[in-house]
This record gives C-alpha cells, structure tokens and sequence, in this order.
C-alpha cells in the first residue's frame, strides 16, 4: 500500500531542497516527490542523485517530478507528471513496470484519462490557492473534489491523493469523501513536525 502522505520538495536552491527533505524524513515522511523548477537540468540531476541516495538511507521512496530521463539515470523510484509533460507511457516504457508513475489531473476527464493510461497514482487539484506552484489549474475545492469522487464511485481508480494548500483541518473531510491521501508542500516546508499529526489525520 502507498503511504497516505507525500512531501513535494520546496527551496530556491539545492542546499534549501536538501534540508527541507531532510527535515522531512527527520520528521517521519516516506514518501518525498522531488520538485524543483527553477534548477537546470544539470543541478536538477545533481541534487536528485543526491536525494535518491538520502531517500534510500531513510528506507522512504523519491519520486521526481517531470523529469522522466532524471529519474530513469538516479534510478529513483518513479516519476510524476503534469497533464502537458511527456506522457505516461513513454514513462512506462523507459522506467520500466516497477516503477512509480503518477499523473496530475483536475477534472474528472483528466483523471479518467490518468485512469486509462495506467497511473499508479493521481494527484487531483488544486484544493485551494497555493503560492507554491505556478500556473495553477482551477481551484476545486471541497465540492469540486465531492463531485469527482462521485462520478468515480463506480470505477475502479488508483489512490488519488489532494493537492495544493490542504491544511491540517482539511484532511479528515477530504478523507471521508474518497480521497487516499493527501501530497504536501507548504505546509510542510514551514511546520516539518506537524507530519506526525497529518499522519495520524490520514490513517484514522
């Protein structure tokens, strides 16, 4: 079973990426998707080498996300992709069966459409406004999440977890609508210790 929590990675440098992913394994994360925008591609794989190798010393799993061919050289455990990225079977095809392959969606055609291509995992959002990630989809907020869970009830769906600007008071409702999990950055990145409560949160 995947964990309930992911971290998305946070930090305008790689010194700053490195520590908040340490504090979040410190703190009982096990489940870190590396994302970094802002880095070369050549900084990007240098500090996935290096986060790969932390996310192994933990016993957690390291996803990256976008970046399909840094994945496959780090050897990390998968990789997550966005709606305009390259697609879920060149995923597939490169890193072979055993990986991870996540998939973003915000409607309920998108997840359908993830649901198709064989994602191991969806993350559907944006919950709410987020300042940590550009580009931003539409918000779904709770209704929006609750008519999505709705039109999968009768579906088979791999987890799907919420995504962007989910709060400690937003985890139990987004529980009892269907929703797996929950994928984590801002939140995180300021309180690392609060991990343990959103934990406890997702597993009640």
């Amino acid at each position: 079973m995947k964990d309930r929590l992911q971290y998305i990675s946070q930090g305008q440098t790689a010194a700053e990426q490195e520590l908040n992913i340490r504090k979040a394994f410190d703190n009982g994360a096990t489940w870190v998707q590396l994302r970094w925008k802002e880095a070369s591609l050549s900084d990007l794989l240098t500090l996935a080498e290096t986060v790969v190798m932390q996310s192994k010393a933990y016993g957690g799993v390291c996803i990256i996300n976008d970046h399909i061919h840094v994945a496959q050289a780090v050897e990390a455990d998968g990789v997550h992709l966005g709606l305009t990225d390259d697609t879920i079977t060149e995923a597939r095809k490169l890193l072979g069966p055993n990986k991870i392959i996540g998939g973003t969606a915000n409607t309920l055609t998108d997840v359908s459409q993830r649901i198709q291509e064989g994602c191991d995992y969806i993350g559907l959002g944006p919950f709410r406004f987020t300042t940590t990630k550009e580009k931003l989809s539409p918000v779904l907020g709770l209704d929006g999440y609750t008519s999505i869970m709705q039109g999968l009830k009768a579906n088979f769906h791999p987890p799907i977890y919420a995504i962007g600007g989910i709060q400690l008071e937003d985890i139990p409702l987004l529980r009892s609508i269907g929703l797996y999990g929950v994928a984590v950055s801002g939140l995180i990145g300021t309180s690392p210790d609060c991990i343990p409560k959103i934990k406890t949160l997702l597993n009640s």
